[in-house]
């Protein structure tokens, strides 16, 4: 941070006023590398490739139609089966071999290379983070669509069948092989179960695109990783005014969010922590004998993670002590504590000027657009990213807004989505590298 001048009132002694230190200079712009250009911008100009990128361009009615059916299928947390089924049913037709669902409920296909190349996996999420029993009706008004998930990730669905179609119409020979499917439990507490599963039953995998809502020109290629506890707190409990001098339950819970609130986590890498939620307590007159917390713990960096967590954790069993100790409860008669993780989501990142982090910048410029690395975000990207496997985030296309929200209609604007996919296939294109008359080699390494 830079240094803040004081003027000091004449007379007043004390240090003389120092000059404001310059501001810290403006970050350079990305660059991508000859050779990374060279080959997404060959593979754009591929007679092949040129005819997929406008099958995506023409399929977009197609598109939209599937967007609002996949949508108008619920997939609430864990309960993703019958849109799972569906798209089964759907990248079928789109020819990937070996179409099926694996025991945790993922989707995926595969679209054979000539060999040699590496293996790429382009990727959604069948979920949505709305509960059970959401209305999730798709109405259309002003040019856009709105419903729970529409965006997130009716969007990403769409924009890997769309993928699929074209490569399959326009006859493009990769080197590597494309795998295209769809993930469960991307939402909440979730925690990436398929995603994890997937590269656990898949390590032949080199390299991983996810399609998240968004603009195509924005690129996330770090992910923020999370850690999650229920933190309950039993005491004895009592009436307020009869048993008063008993340890509550809340009260040791409360010294614990205290002590909380107190940590100082560094800036960089950017690490964060909540108490999300508290409960607890039977009535305003009695001493509560149950109470539980909520916390969130985010980094993008793992070992700060680890030491947040290592910091964080202790304070809940040092506010029961403190409260036992106020009212001289014996151990085993006073307030003790259960921690219990509910969610984990790696942490991982990659070099910026990663072929992959490259090849992301590069096929939006190539599109026209002006793309933009972004900050790190949780998606199903931590897994590779963690692994050590090169992966990033990419937008599906449109524009859209309110996702997540229970209050404000989810909404997605459609106009130029195609670019969603054809970036995205770019992308993956310039990773496993093109075949046949038009050859480019894979910017991707085989792991």
């Amino acid at each position: 941070m830079a240094a803040i001048g004081v003027v000091l009132a004449a007379g007043c002694g004390g240090t003389p006023p120092q000059p404001a230190a310059p501001p810290d200079p403006p970050a350079a712009p990305y660059e991508v590398s000859a050779p990374v250009s060279a080959a997404v911008n060959a593979i754009k100009e591929a007679p092949a490739v040129r005819a997929a990128l406008a099958a995506i361009a023409n399929d977009e009615p197609r598109a939209i139609a599937d967007q609002i059916a996949i949508n108008q299928i619920p997939a609430p947390p864990f309960k993703e089966d019958q849109r799972g089924a569906d798209y089964l049913r759907r990248l079928t037709e789109t020819g990937l071999e070996d179409v099926h669902r694996d025991k945790e409920g993922n989707v995926y296909g595969v679209r054979r290379g000539t060999g040699g190349g590496p293996t790429m996996f382009v990727s959604a999420h069948l979920d949505t983070v709305f509960p059970e029993g959401t209305d999730v009706t798709v109405t259309q008004q002003d040019g856009k669509l709105y419903g729970p998930g529409i965006a997130d990730d009716a969007r990403g669905l769409t924009a890997v069948l769309v993928i699929a179609r074209a490569l399959r119409d326009a006859g493009v020979q990769t080197k590597g092989d494309i795998v295209l499917g769809a993930t469960v439990g991307e939402e909440g507490l979730g925690n990436l179960r398929g995603v994890k599963a997937f590269f656990a039953e898949n390590p032949g995998i080199d390299g991983f695109v996810t399609i998240e809502p968004g603009e195509p020109e924005h690129v996330a290629y770090e992910g923020t990783g999370s850690r999650r506890y229920e933190i309950a707190f039993a005491g004895p409990g009592g009436h307020s005014f009869g048993d008063f001098g008993r340890p509550s339950a809340i009260h040791a819970m409360g010294r614990a969010i205290t002590k909380i609130s107190e940590i100082r986590p560094p800036a960089t890498p950017r690490t964060t922590f909540t108490v999300g939620t508290v409960a607890g307590g039977t009535s305003v007159n009695s001493i509560a004998g149950a109470a539980k917390m909520q916390v969130d713990m985010r980094s993008n960096d793992p070992g700060e993670l680890t030491k947040l967590e290592a910091q964080l954790l202790p304070m809940a069993t040092a506010g029961a002590q403190e409260e036992n100790a106020r009212w001289n409860a014996a151990a085993e008669g006073g307030v003790t504590v259960q921690t219990t993780l509910i969610g984990d989501r790696p942490a991982g990142t990659q070099d910026r000027n990663s072929p992959i982090v490259q090849a992301a910048f590069a096929a939006p410029a190539a599109l026209g657009l002006n793309p933009a690395l972004q900050p790190a975000s949780s998606t199903d990207a931590n897994v590779p990213l963690n692994l050590g496997i090169p992966a990033v985030m990419l937008g599906g296309g449109g524009k859209a807004g309110n996702t997540h929200s229970s209050t404000d209609k989810e909404w997605f604007d459609p106009t130029d989505a195609h670019l969603g996919p054809q970036n995205a296939m770019l992308v993956a294109l310039s990773m496993v590298g093109l075949a046949g008359e038009t050859p480019v080699e894979p910017l991707l390494p085989n792991r």
